[in-house]
Parts: C-alpha cells; sequence; structure tokens
C-alpha cells in the first residue's frame, strides 16, 4: 500500500487495526491516544515513532481499511473489460453495495462508520476518501455508463447518471434501520441483498438507456 511499509509489522498493523474501530466509534475528535493505547497494549511512544501524531494515525487508520476493503471487493468485480455493459454495472453494484454494507459473516464496519463521519464533521481524512475511494470508484461507474450511453452524450449526464445509482445503493443500505422500522419485511439478509442489487441494475439500466444517443443509421 502507498505510503506505508509493506508489510505491516505486526505492533503498526495491530495498532492500526485497533485506532480504526474507536475512530469508527468515537469519531476523530472524541477518540484519545491513551485508549488506543491501553486497548491495543503498547505505550504512547510506539504511536510517535510509527505514526508522528494522532493525525497521522487517523490517516493511516483510514487507508489501511480503504486497502483491505478495495482488496475483498476489487473494483472491476473480476469482470472481464470486454463483457457488456450492462453485465459490468450489474457486478459494479453488487460489489459496491458488498464494499459499503459488508456481506460476509463477522466483516467489520469500520470503514463505513469513519466515512459517515467524515461526511459530519469532516476532517483531513476527507481527501483520503475522496482521493482514494469515491474517485476511482466514481471513474469505474463513470467507465461502464458512457458505454452504455454513447460518446455524444455530456459528461454531465454521465455524472447525473452516477449519482442517481449511487444513491439508490445509500438509500437501501444506510437507511436501512429506517426501511426496516417502514417495512419490517425487508430485514437484511444475503437473499435480499442480491434482490436489492437485481432491482438496483434493472432499474438503473432502464432509466440511463433512456439518455442514450441514437447511433447515426438507426
Amino acid at each position: 500500500m502507498k505510503g506505508q511499509d509493506n508489510p505491516l509489522s505486526d505492533t503498526k498493523k495491530r495498532i492500526i487495526e485497533v485506532a480504526g474501530k474507536v475512530f469508527a466509534e468515537s469519531g476523530f475528535r472524541n477518540a484519545t491516544v491513551r485508549e488506543i493505547c491501553k486497548l491495543a497494549s503498547v505505550n504512547i511512544a510506539a504511536i510517535n515513532y510509527h505514526f508522528g501524531d494522532k493525525k497521522g494515525l487517523y490517516l493511516a487508520a483510514l487507508k489501511h481499511l480503504r486497502t483491505v476493503s478495495f482488496e475483498q471487493y476489487p473494483l472491476d468485480a473480476g469482470s472481464d473489460t470486454s463483457s457488456p455493459p450492462e453485465e459490468r454495472l450489474k457486478a459494479f453494484i453488487m460489489q459496491f453495495i458488498k464494499r459499503i454494507h459488508g456481506c460476509r459473516e463477522g466483516e467489520s464496519p469500520w470503514l463505513r462508520m469513519m466515512i459517515i463521519r467524515e461526511l459530519m464533521e469532516p476532517t483531513e481524512g476527507l481527501d483520503v476518501i475522496v482521493g482514494e475511494i469515491v474517485r476511482p470508484t466514481f471513474g469505474a461507474l463513470s467507465a461502464i455508463i458512457r458505454e452504455l450511453l454513447g460518446k455524444q452524450v455530456s459528461e454531465k449526464t454521465i455524472r447525473l447518471c452516477c449519482g442517481s445509482v449511487i444513491g439508490q445503493t445509500f438509500f437501501f443500505f444506510y437507511a436501512q434501520p429506517i426501511r426496516e422500522k417502514l417495512f419490517p419485511a425487508d430485514r437484511s439478509s444475503t437473499s435480499e441483498t442480491k434482490v436489492i442489487a437485481d432491482h438496483i441494475t434493472s432499474f438503473s439500466l432502464n432509466a440511463i438507456k433512456s439518455y442514450a444517443v441514437p447511433k447515426k443509421g438507426r
């Protein structure tokens, strides 16, 4: 991973993993180095040695969680770039849902919680989120939608379509507690995740294709 020793030492990895949990639960401002050191069984000198200060530790934890998430759920979802864009969109949506929601038993929600906190109380970590998580994700989705729409469609239309696709996943998963109160039958499960992913794909494809520029000769 860029900007970090590779591989991480056991001590450094333990500190980062503990810090990710504490920062996710308490936020950057309320989390304390003392608590992190206690939980990681290290002294403050170890924080200073490996990360410089609390901000350095926070950014390192965010980047570590980002790397782990993208290793588990790559942007391309293992799909072939020569596959039809409809198939790649479906793979992208399912992979995006897994990345933000977590679909594996025992998977931690720390990255998701840190992102939510950054949206409410921005720090320098927001630049990491935008540069290393949002921008590449948006770029991958834009490429698929551009192929679906054709080269003559404006970049603004592509951006709006991207926002609409991502917005649906946020509603279905970030607003899950609200959905479950409104519709108690809509409980989270692996099968439900697939149903939602298929719905978002179908709904998005129908909407996106309505913006497509007809090819000459038709």
